[in-house]
């Protein structure tokens, strides 16, 4: 049985990164899993969620909450384990726990190419808004401070 519980545990981090390689290949400094982790664990909103089967890692999911809107990020499922529902899990006990602290509208984003992804969100209740997302890469990628929870 596959169960989705809170990223606490250090030794799952090997696992996590593996995962995320394989399901988005990672390009860019700007998306360094090791990074992406540590600073998520800085914030230590309890937002980091991993499905584990076998004791092994075999999904993900990331929320953020900024009081207004709520956001999904890196939602991964391992290869062997999609088609099962695991995705559509992970996504609605993300969900849970973004409305649990009031949270009344979810966003997310996907490239605009992928159908496949899009559908799936779709069938979630998701739906393309008329919408234009804007971005701006900054050159250097800080990582995480060393003394958390991070206050600027």
């Amino acid at each position: 049985m596959t169960q989705i519980v809170d990223y606490t545990n250090e030794h799952h981090r090997t696992s996590v990164i593996e995962l995320w390689e394989t399901a988005f290949g990672y390009e860019t400094a700007h998306n360094t899993p090791s990074l992406v982790i540590d600073k998520k664990l800085a914030i230590a909103d309890g937002l980091f969620f991993v499905a584990l089967a076998n004791d092994g890692v075999v999904g993900t999911v990331l929320a953020g909450y900024d009081g207004h809107r709520g956001w999904l990020y890196s939602v991964a499922v391992h290869p062997a384990q999609r088609r099962q529902g695991l995705g559509a899990r992970l996504v609605r006990h993300a969900e849970l726990a973004l409305t649990a602290r009031g949270c009344m509208k979810i966003n997310l984003q996907i490239v605009s190419a992928n159908e496949s992804v899009k559908s799936f969100y779709e069938s979630l209740g998701y739906a393309v808004e008329p919408r234009i997302s804007m971005g701006k890469k900054v050159e250097v990628n800080i990582p995480a401070p060393t003394d958390s929870p991070v206050r600027l």
